[in-house]
């Protein structure tokens, strides 16, 4: 109501339009320059926390890393932590160098233990003709981590086929024999040799560590079993060969020690014989120079002597005179008997 007694409607502190300038008003009180500033500095400090996030990244010992800059690889760092540009501009791409990978070729193994046979990559020709089901277990590892990475799309692939177009090369120049009996050493380092310098020629990160046969067997078993009566066969020619240079072994000293006692006994004789035959000279030696000082007694006397050795027992009669022709003679014994007298 006012002063001259009329009334205003509706009243002024109740007019929407006067509250809707009001209110325009406050919302104008807003200033835009100071809510822009602080959004950057918000934007800013969330980058640089984003930034210090991904500034950083860490190798394990088992690990190389490669960086890229714009896509260039620019540097290779090894276990540790390491700095790099955050925001795309560094990339870092993991790779396992220092880890043993498997492949296998003709089975896969399960968890529980067991294993699936693949007949499509176990199944092969052998250079005489015969189908044999081979399995190989290979080992290699990345070498090269840039080119492991870049070189090819699919290095694991590639030597999977490789290892298998070698595998069949060399089972088909070898007999069936070699292959499920004595020969699987030297298979596996041929197939080795041959993947390893093909493996230099294309470059691709990997180096092949061990090649081993894992399983080898003919398709039927009725064969299968006559290959195990070989190998028994073998063993058991085996056993007795061990067997008999056991025996050997056993046996050799003790006829070295006989070798050796006999040895030493002929040494013995042929020094008694020298050891003989120097006094026999001596002794010769010595009655030489009595007989030719002598000569006539010393032929006499050893003539006696040697009907002595020669007739033992018989009695000898002496000549004493010479005179005449009636001959007298002495015997010996009635001397040795009398003494003499």
């Amino acid at each position: 109501m006012e002063e001259n007694g009329t009334y205003r409607w509706p009243p002024e502190d109740k007019n929407p339009l006067k509250n809707k300038k009001e209110k325009f008003h406050v919302k104008r009180n807003f200033d835009p320059k100071k809510f822009g500033a602080g959004f950057i500095v918000g934007f800013l400090a969330v980058l640089i926390v984003l930034g210090g996030l991904t500034c950083f990244y860490t190798v394990d010992d088992k690990q190389q890393a490669v960086v890229t800059t714009f896509g260039k690889v620019t540097d290779i760092t090894d276990a540790g932590v390491h700095f790099k540009l955050p925001f795309g501009i560094q990339q870092v791409q993991k790779v396992d160098v220092n880890v043993y990978q498997q492949i296998e070729l003709g089975y896969r193994s399960s968890y529980n233990g067991n294993y699936d046979t693949l007949e499509e990559e176990s199944t092969m020709i052998t250079g005489d003709y015969n189908i044999v089901n081979v399995d190989f277990f290979v080992e290699y590892k990345i070498s090269d981590p840039v080119a492991y990475l870049y070189s090819s799309n699919n290095p694991e692939e590639i030597l999977r086929n490789l290892i298998q177009s070698q595998v069949r090369n060399v089972v088909g120049s070898s007999t069936v024999d070699s292959v499920l009996t004595d020969g699987k050493e030297n298979i596996q380092m041929q197939v080795k040799d041959l993947v390893t310098n093909i493996l230099e020629e294309y470059e691709i990160g990997l180096t092949l560590v061990d090649v081993k046969i894992q399983d080898s067997e003919p398709p039927t078993q009725a064969v299968i079993e006559a290959f195990k009566a070989v190998e028994t066969a073998k063993q058991q020619a085996e056993t007795v060969v061990n067997d008999a240079k056991a025996y050997q072994n056993a046996k050799l000293p003790d006829a070295q020690a006989q070798a050796d006692k006999l040895i030493q006994n002929a040494e013995y004789l042929k020094q008694k014989r020298i050891n003989e035959a120097v006094e026999a000279v001596a002794r010769f030696n010595a009655m030489y120079a009595e007989y030719a000082l002598n000569p006539e007694i010393t032929r006499t006397r050893m003539y006696y002597e040697a009907i002595q050795d020669i007739l033992p027992g018989i009695t000898v009669y002496i000549d004493t005179t010479g005179e005449g022709n009636v001959e007298m003679m002495l015997p010996l014994s009635s001397f040795a008997e009398n003494g003499g007298n």
